[in-house]
């Protein structure tokens, strides 16, 4: 796949600007791990939209983002100082899920997200972690789901998932996340050992690079940043699933080989990026 490369002449309106929803009071770190992962992949700017309380650890871990205060102080309850620019296409990715809890107020948050995504937005979206866990509650917010939407779900997310959208109760695999992937139009990136990376279209790929040192909390809200971020760049959804999970992977494996598999942290992933984007022919 060819790096979209940044022109001389570029500024950071060129680079394209990401929307993170994460990271209720007590799990602000979640929101931290995914805008520093969506800065370290080329996005020009990020904002994330955070309940009050978070305000300081937020402005501090990461000074690079925008921060965008929710009404609540501990958890996310609404987003309509932001419908005007989602609905006009200003951000230029969406992401949500990580650490934002399903409280039905933030449940009505995404509801609310996903209308306003229907109407003509033609921003591309991930959803992962508890963005997942509330579809899975809410089966009436699957219809809404854009086409092309990104979902990211560990092997227990998609299982609650295929449990309330399509009634199966089995055990859960790449063809399972395939079959979930065709019946709603979106990519589902079932992350785990080789991690399948399943289209709406029916195609599936593999992921070769990752380790067992990233199975540690926080790998999966920083594969969510690096999504965010790439879309926001301007690569397609199916482009952006592929390298994503590609460049999240090695930025991992480059890590143990510094760091070994026991001591890695979901940071670590964050601190490697760079290398992995220069390992790839990324400059």
């Amino acid at each position: 796949m060819n790096f979209l490369l940044r022109p001389d002449d570029a500024h950071k309106g060129m680079m394209g600007h990401s929307l993170l929803i994460a990271g209720k009071y007590g799990m602000a770190g979640a929101g931290i791990l995914a805008a520093k992962a969506c800065l370290r992949s080329g996005v020009g700017k990020v904002t994330v939209h955070i309940p009050r309380r978070n305000n300081d650890i937020l402005q501090i871990s990461v000074p690079e983002a925008i921060v965008s205060h929710d009404s609540d102080d501990f958890i996310v309850t609404d987003i309509s100082v932001l419908k005007d620019e989602i609905i006009k296409g200003r951000y230029q990715s969406v992401a949500i899920g990580p650490g934002l809890g399903t409280d039905e107020k933030t449940a009505s948050v995404l509801k609310s997200l996903l209308s306003d995504m229907q109407d003509g937005v033609n921003t591309p979206l991930v959803l992962d972690a508890d963005a997942l866990n509330i579809l899975s509650q809410h089966i009436d917010f699957f219809p809404l789901l854009p086409k092309n939407t990104i979902l990211t779900p560990h092997p227990m997310e998609l299982r609650r998932m295929v449990s309330s959208y399509l009634g199966y109760t089995g055990d859960v695999d790449d063809k399972i996340a395939s079959l979930l992937a065709s019946k709603i139009d979106c990519h589902v990136i079932l992350k785990g050992h080789r991690t399948a990376i399943c289209h709406p279209d029916g195609r599936v790929s593999y992921n070769e690079t990752g380790n067992s040192g990233m199975a540690t909390a926080g790998s999966g809200d920083v594969l969510t940043g690096v999504l965010a971020g790439l879309l926001a760049r301007g690569y397609a959804p199916d482009e952006a699933c592929v390298l994503g999970t590609y460049l999240h992977g090695l930025a991992g494996d480059i890590a143990v080989k510094d760091i070994g598999r026991e001591s890695l942290v979901a940071s670590d992933i964050i601190s490697y990026l760079p290398k992995a984007f220069l390992d790839s022919g990324c400059r």
